[in-house]
């Protein structure tokens, strides 16, 4: 698979991709990562990205130009993905649909927007994280990475442990608990202890399920 990140900081991504489960499917052959910087597709010398926007208002708006000269120069193919507080929260079923393609390229913005006719045409869909404003795409595209490179192949020497995640054909998973049985007064819960594999799925499923009904019902 080939993740492409388009970005005006692409230092953002030097540390993370080079770490854990982005590095090990990377090595394992499954992933390649192409950042690229934006800046590389400006026609002036102070390599300018952003303009004043049409209408007044405070704050700049990353100009369409270099995005669409990038997007081509790449070749992408879709999904083209705009990260945006305006797009569509980004979910498990999502990272499973990219993962099982063979290229992917995210989109950062930055500043105040983007301008309209990246999300219009030339991305083939927005992503947010969730209703709230992030300085840049950035931090979102790693999480999308890390969410999408762990469902590779040799990303997680152990892939059940990815199948009995949250979300992975569930709703929340059910709480995990380690040594000690006993610390600071709190207990392990003794089902978990007791050896018997039944009743230990019956838990499991029970508390995944009331922890999802709880979820649902908060504001």
């Amino acid at each position: 698979m080939k993740i492409n990140i388009v970005t005006i900081f692409p230092e953002f991504f030097a540390g993370p991709l080079a770490l854990s489960i982005p590095l090990k499917a990377q090595e394992a052959g499954s992933v390649e990562y192409h950042v690229v910087d934006l800046r590389e597709y400006t026609h002036d010398r102070h390599r300018t990205v952003d303009d004043y926007p049409y209408g007044g208002g405070a704050g700049m708006v990353m100009k369409p130009g270099p995005f669409f000269e990038c997007v081509e120069a790449l070749g992408a193919k879709a999904p083209i993905v705009l990260l945006s507080p305006r797009g569509k929260v980004f979910s498990h079923a999502d990272a499973e649909r990219f993962a099982a393609g063979d290229e992917l390229t995210l989109l950062c913005g930055h500043y105040k927007d983007v301008d309209q006719r990246v999300a219009d045409h030339l991305a083939t869909e927005e992503i947010s994280l969730g209703d709230f404003v992030l300085s840049g795409g950035e931090p979102a595209a790693l999480c999308i990475v890390d969410a999408v490179v762990r469902l590779l192949p040799g990303a997680m020497s152990d892939l059940d442990s990815a199948r009995t995640d949250s979300f992975y054909g569930r709703g929340i998973s059910a709480p995990s608990y380690t040594r000690p049985p006993e610390y600071r007064g709190h207990l392990v819960p003794d089902v978990l202890m007791s050896g018997h594999h039944a009743e230990i799925e019956k838990w499991r499923k029970a508390e995944g399920e009331r922890r999802t009904r709880e979820r649902e019902r908060r504001p």
